[in-house]
């Protein structure tokens, strides 16, 4: 395990396999759409519930309600985090077709903590922070399915993440607190 930044913490099997698969079937009917940045297309493909950013107001708008079956996901990603799971008022469910990843960024200020579960595949999760011009500390962990990890403090503020184009079929499920 490479050194984390303080912040990050990441553990595996935070649910069974058995409860991956129900997770996966009741994903099977949601309405994904391509996620869209300013007008661009990403391969990646989305759901959010509670709330959603949207990039072209620059500002959070009301989703459908969290369906029944995150709520006890919700649970276990509190228990994982150290929150109240009420506190989780944004879940974001996310499809990776093969080829598709999210370039460098930070999630919005307008979110606070936040969770991410991974289901089915692997992917490579990186981490970067500048240290000098052109200069960057950089940190690449492989979550595994069914593992979690969190976001929180300097990783949230001074790093930005990214995953680079996954090899297969991936999803993924985050939760985040709201500032």
């Amino acid at each position: 395990m490479p050194h984390l930044p303080e912040g990050f913490y990441y553990q595996p099997d935070v649910i069974t396999p058995s409860d991956e698969n129900q997770i996966l079937a009741c994903m099977s009917d949601l309405p994904f759409k391509e996620f869209e940045f300013h007008g661009f297309l990403g391969k990646r493909r989305v759901v959010s519930f509670g709330w959603r950013y949207d990039y072209s107001g620059a500002q959070l708008r009301k989703a459908a309600q969290i369906p029944e079956w995150l709520l006890s996901l919700r649970e276990t990603i509190a228990a994982f985090a150290g929150v109240e799971a009420g506190a989780f008022e944004h879940a974001m469910v996310t499809e990776y077709s093969p080829g598709a990843g999210i370039g460098w960024h930070r999630d919005k200020a307008v979110f606070g903590k936040i969770v991410a579960i991974s289901l089915l595949n692997p992917c490579v999760f990186r981490l970067r922070r500048a240290i000098s011009k052109g200069n960057w500390e950089r940190v690449n962990l492989r979550p595994q399915p069914r593992s979690a990890y969190l976001l929180s403090g300097e990783v949230r503020t001074e790093w930005e993440h990214s995953i680079p184009p996954v090899d297969s079929l991936r999803y993924s499920i985050t939760f985040r607190t709201l500032r």
